[in-house]
């Protein structure tokens, strides 16, 4: 009986040790199995030694060693982790599996963000460096001194922002020729006078009869000659440089112009017209080059204006993508530049078009160089109170810039923000909304770019569906550890 009794106790040590081995969790499932290993051990010993199979018994629990392994848990229902557990079951555990609740403060922990499924054209596209730069022979203007003379007074200050008409210097004529052309015009100007008052006189004596009107015929052909020579000499004012305004002052006044004001040319591409939105086009005084009491002479340079009203963005592409290029050009695909304000911001501007491609390749850097177009506007015009404005302008020249140019389209396609999307391995998933919860829906991608994800539509995403287009991936990890399984940190990332 002591033999009976230490054998007893060393089977049921192993089973104890064998539960604490496989812990808490694990004890649920290879509970029978425990209890059917001692109870047939027992009833073995038990047989060969006439022992009693009361206590066998008992450990069996009604249940023979061959019997399945399915049993009824506390709560009355099957136990479905078995290979043997209905296919329905198994298809509800998947369904819970893929689905996930989350409260309204999770949601905004993990800054979710919900887009609609839409299905339409897709542009795929090759990004190209490239730099903001000056239009040339349009945004830089030289001011050059179109008399020679005295600087009297310098109106702007370095940086000033002006618009056309607005003065610039005023200068004190001192060429000789100039003054010369002048006396010329306004003695003119004169003769011609007495003889307009001449021929009057004798248009009235010569309707009396007093004299003869061959007089009257020669004064006329002089009127003239002298109206000749006054036009003559009106243009020739107008070529050393001053104004219709300022020539038609000398003849009404019949004084020399002794003093000349240089203001801000008309805009360079079209004269006479606005800029956007009906507002005249801006300059920025970039360089003043003389000072009061410098003598300049007619050509030398007074400062240089800049026009950053429009602006060109330099794309240098590689030499293998000019016939993508002469396509895009050709279709007139419009381009889209991406510019970095403010560290890791990201400002998008559609709708660009190509104005033209480079003849040649640069022979150094193997470059191929195209323009596009950039419309600029003002950010900041502040006036101070003597009147100096001064602006900040959106786009600059030297700002670096990204081109996205389109070399092919689709059509047909789901196009989410690549957020959207989260890869684990092979698979891709995107997560639908679907009442108060998510599902989790494994997709096929067929393109991905730096910022979106084209999603074949293959019935998988309804067209008007919500889905989740930030904060994907935490919503994988919290997915993935409802499950019970170690979230892979690489999950959604690509090395």
């Amino acid at each position: 009986m002591k033999r009976f009794l230490c054998r007893k106790s060393t089977w049921a040590v192993l089973a104890c040790a064998l539960l604490l081995a496989c812990g808490a969790a694990t004890a649920s499932l290879w509970l029978p199995h425990a209890r059917q290993l001692a109870a047939s051990t027992f009833g073995r010993w038990a047989d060969r030694h006439g022992g009693d199979q009361e206590g066998a018994d008992a450990d069996h629990s009604g249940h023979e060693p061959g019997e399945a392994d399915s049993h009824d848990d506390e709560d009355g229902h099957l136990d479905d982790q078995g290979p043997g557990a209905p296919a329905a079951v198994l298809d509800h555990r998947h369904d819970e599996a893929a689905a996930l609740n989350l409260s309204r403060t999770a949601q905004e922990n993990v800054g979710m963000r919900l887009g609609k499924v839409e299905v339409g054209p897709f542009e795929r596209t090759i990004t190209v460096p490239a730099m903001v730069v000056e239009r040339p022979g349009r945004s830089a203007v030289q001011v050059a001194a179109p008399l020679t003379g005295v600087v009297t007074q310098v109106w702007p200050l370095q940086g000033e922002t002006v618009t056309p008409g607005q003065p610039l210097f005023d200068l004190r004529l001192t060429h000789e020729e100039v003054v010369e052309s002048q006396g010329e015009f306004l003695r003119t100007a004169e003769e011609l006078d007495v003889v307009e008052r001449e021929i009057a006189r004798l248009e009235k004596v010569t309707a009396q009869g007093a004299i003869a009107g061959k007089t009257l015929l020669e004064r006329k052909y002089e009127q003239q000659k002298l109206r000749a020579v006054f036009r003559a000499q009106r243009q020739k004012l107008l070529l050393h440089g001053l104004s219709e305004a300022q020539v038609d002052q000398i003849a009404a006044k019949r004084n020399l112009l002794g003093g000349f004001t240089v203001a801000v040319p008309e805009q360079g591409d079209e004269p006479g017209k606005t800029g956007q939105a009906g507002k005249s086009c801006l300059f920025q005084i970039e360089d003043l080059k003389v000072t009061r009491g410098q003598h300049v002479k007619a050509g030398d340079p007074l400062c240089t204006l800049a026009d950053h009203c429009k602006l060109y963005v330099q794309g240098r592409a590689f030499e293998q993508d000019a016939a993508l290029l002469d396509k895009a050009a050709a279709e007139d695909w419009r381009v889209t530049a991406v510019i970095e304000v403010g560290g890791r911001d990201r400002q998008k501007v559609p709708g660009l078009s190509i104005v033209y491609l480079a003849n040649k390749v640069e022979p150094q850097s193997r470059a191929f160089l195209f323009y596009v177009e950039l419309p600029n506007q003002v950010l900041r015009n502040h006036q101070r109170p003597d009147g100096h404005r001064f602006s900040s302008w959106q786009f600059r020249p030297g700002q670096r810039v990204e081109l996205m140019v389109p070399v092919e389209r689709w059509a047909d396609r789901i196009v989410l923000p690549l957020g959207a999307v989260v890869q684990d391995g092979a698979e891709s998933y995107v997560f639908e909304q679907n009442g108060d919860h998510f599902d989790r829906r494994a997709v096929r991608v067929e393109y991905r770019d730096q910022d979106s994800a084209v999603i074949a539509n293959d019935g998988t995403l309804a067209p008007g569906k919500m889905v989740v287009v930030s904060g994907t991936y935490q919503l994988h990890l919290a997915m993935k550890n409802k499950a019970g399984g170690p979230p892979d940190p690489h999950a959604g990332h690509n090395h």
